[in-house]
């Protein structure tokens, strides 16, 4: 109990756990999504997590539930954007774009996120911020381009980058309006998000089903990575980001969007035995200096509401 205490009050820790499972979920759900449509996968994602958290999350619920109700309208927002839309804009963009791309675009999070926030909020963006995305994201570019910036001048968006992109300027609302997260404790929070984020997603699921959308392929790989991205990028995902956001602010938690591509090229190479070369060096050390240039001091804290 003690440690996860300790874990709690740990911002930086969190927010790095964060793109770490997002990253697993990259590896791992690209290759259901081409077995499961992507607004099905969502739903099997979220309504499986919801069934996962629900046990833990009942007596709070039921305390939280007058606070719930009061503020019904920003938690339908942040179920909206963060829950039903971003998940399966992501999942359908894989059907139709390269990781590379993928990888690109997942780097204006912080930008978008720090725009949305000045637009919402009047958050300024100081120099350090605009200086550490900037370091971030030529570390991102050193990765992803394999050290061969030429490889950069051939990418091109299709209708899968622009599908990414509009998923990603849907999460950077739903980070900027965390500001407004109801005062229920964590769980109660990821509960009513996800649960909510479930139902809302329904009419898309029937809607694709009844486009001709089928299930092609399921077995035992296909279960466990349900089963993966239904609880680690799902459920801890979400509470470590949520927590991060809350104890920094949006701006500060932004440029930990960079530690995706770290974390995928990573995974990509214990697991699909790619050989690393210097431009991952080389791409790690700028993505941490810049994140840490644009996060400020590690104990400093943003005049954010915390959960109870």
């Amino acid at each position: 109990m003690f440690l996860l205490q300790r874990l709690r009050d740990q911002p930086y820790l969190l927010l790095t756990l964060t793109p770490l499972f997002w990253a697993g979920n990259a590896v791992v759900g690209r290759a259901v999504v081409t077995d499961i449509p992507p607004a099905m996968l969502n739903q099997i994602r979220w309504s499986l997590a919801f069934l996962l958290v629900i046990p833990f999350a009942w007596s709070r619920l039921r305390a939280d539930l007058p606070i719930i109700r009061r503020h019904i309208g920003i938690i339908t927002a942040l179920s909206l954007t963060g829950i039903t839309a971003f998940n399966t804009f992501q999942y359908w963009s894989l059907q139709h774009t390269t990781a590379t791309n993928v990888s690109v675009l997942q780097s204006s999070a912080p930008l978008l996120i720090g725009l949305l926030s000045w637009m919402l909020w009047s958050d300024p963006l100081t120099r350090r911020q605009l200086g550490g995305i900037a370091i971030s994201m030529t570390g991102v570019l050193a990765i992803i381009s394999g050290g061969e910036l030429a490889r950069l001048a051939s990418l091109s968006l299709n209708v899968g980058d622009i599908t990414m992109l509009i998923g990603i300027a849907i999460y950077a609302l739903y980070s900027a309006l965390l500001r407004q997260h109801p005062p229920i404790s964590p769980v109660s929070f990821l509960a009513v998000t996800i649960g909510w984020g479930a139902v809302l997603l329904v009419p898309v699921t029937v809607a694709e089903y009844a486009l001709g959308a089928r299930i092609e392929h399921l077995d035992a790989g296909g279960y466990a990575a349900i089963a993966y991205v239904a609880i680690f990028p799902s459920i801890l995902a979400y509470l470590c980001f949520n927590r991060g956001v809350l104890l920094i602010g949006p701006n500060r938690a932004g440029p930990f969007f960079h530690f995706v591509p770290l974390f995928g090229s990573t995974l990509a190479i214990i697991f699909l035995g790619e050989r690393p070369g210097w431009h991952h060096l080389i791409g790690a050390i700028l993505i941490i200096g810049g994140v840490f240039a644009a996060g400020g001091r590690p104990g400093a804290r943003a005049q954010s509401p915390a959960p109870s």
